[in-house]
């Protein structure tokens, strides 16, 4: 019957559809954060994502309901610590480097988890291409191209703190489910707010800015989870890994688009081969650990 072939089709498709969708509604998010800089600092920026993110997803999911209770409250504090600390040092990160190599950076943080549950001689290889893409990413002396090392830094930080964000958010949600999720970003408001609050000041409360700041929590919260938890049920955990893979190609597109930031070739290179690493580290791993893009 042509029915039973196109069925198992259409779900995968919807599913990839959905998944990239998502990838791109973060990133947008990401850019429009950017563009508050100015205003309220990355500090500020973080604060609003987060408060208003946790705040659609608390109104949501009421997570007060749930019977779940019973889980470690430090694991949980320690998942929305995560949150808190590896947004902050990302966005402090986009004030000094462009979007798109800030996640191809951050992006070793989950790459090198995955390689650590991988044994295979493959991920000398995968290692390899990380090393290169880095390497090109960060040319010496005073290259037109080279970036702010300190920028770098914060992108690298945003990737331990992506590391620790699955590891502790696995336990979280093995032990309070999906409500971890808007618990985890309750706590990463708690934390980053005071931090926004005390960079930005009275330019956090200014009405004009009411409609970017929701558009950051909807865009790189609220949205994106959702469609990626549809995705995750719908595709295997190696081809929802793969398909995350993209996300630094997304990222560099979003801020060619919408923030003007053009990137070299050999930028163009070097997150291709990180965008490599990663797939292939995803499909050659025995034990792939693969999360939704960061709250």
């Amino acid at each position: 019957m042509p029915r039973s072939h196109a069925s198992p089709l259409a779900p995968a498709l919807f599913a990839v559809g959905v998944l990239l969708i998502a990838m791109a509604s973060y990133q947008c998010g990401a850019a429009i954060a950017k563009s508050l800089f100015k205003v309220v600092g990355a500090e500020g920026a973080t604060a609003f994502r987060l408060v208003l993110g946790a705040l659609i997803l608390l109104v949501l999911r009421r997570p007060w309901r749930s019977r779940r209770t019973a889980g470690n409250p430090l694991v949980l504090w320690g998942y929305g610590l995560s949150i808190g600390l590896m947004n902050l040092v990302f966005y402090m990160a986009l004030q000094r480097i462009p979007l798109g190599i800030a996640v191809a950076v951050e992006f070793t943080g989950p790459l090198a988890l995955a390689l650590f549950h991988s044994r295979r001689w493959l991920d000398v290889v995968w290692i390899g291409l990380v090393v290169a893409g880095l390497l090109l990413l960060l040319p010496p002396g005073n290259a037109p191209t080279r970036l702010d090392p300190i920028g770098v830094g914060y992108a690298l930080a945003a990737g331990v703190g992506w590391a620790f964000y699955i590891v502790l958010g696995q336990k979280a949600g093995a032990a309070y489910g999906t409500d971890a999720v808007a618990w985890g970003t309750s706590v990463a408001a708690l934390v980053t707010f005071p931090i926004g609050l005390a960079h930005a000041g009275h330019a956090l409360f200014l009405p004009g800015l009411l409609l970017p700041a929701l558009g950051i929590a909807i865009l790189s919260s609220a949205l994106p989870y959702t469609l990626e938890m549809m995705a995750m049920t719908r595709l295997p955990t190696r081809t929802f890994g793969t398909l995350l893979s993209l996300e630094p190609a997304f990222a560099a597109l979003a801020g060619m688009i919408f923030l003007k930031e053009h990137l070299s070739w050999l930028q163009w290179f070097a997150i291709a081969a990180i965008i490599v690493a990663s797939a292939g580290t995803v499909l050659s791993a025995r034990q792939t650990i693969v999360e939704p893009v960061l709250p």
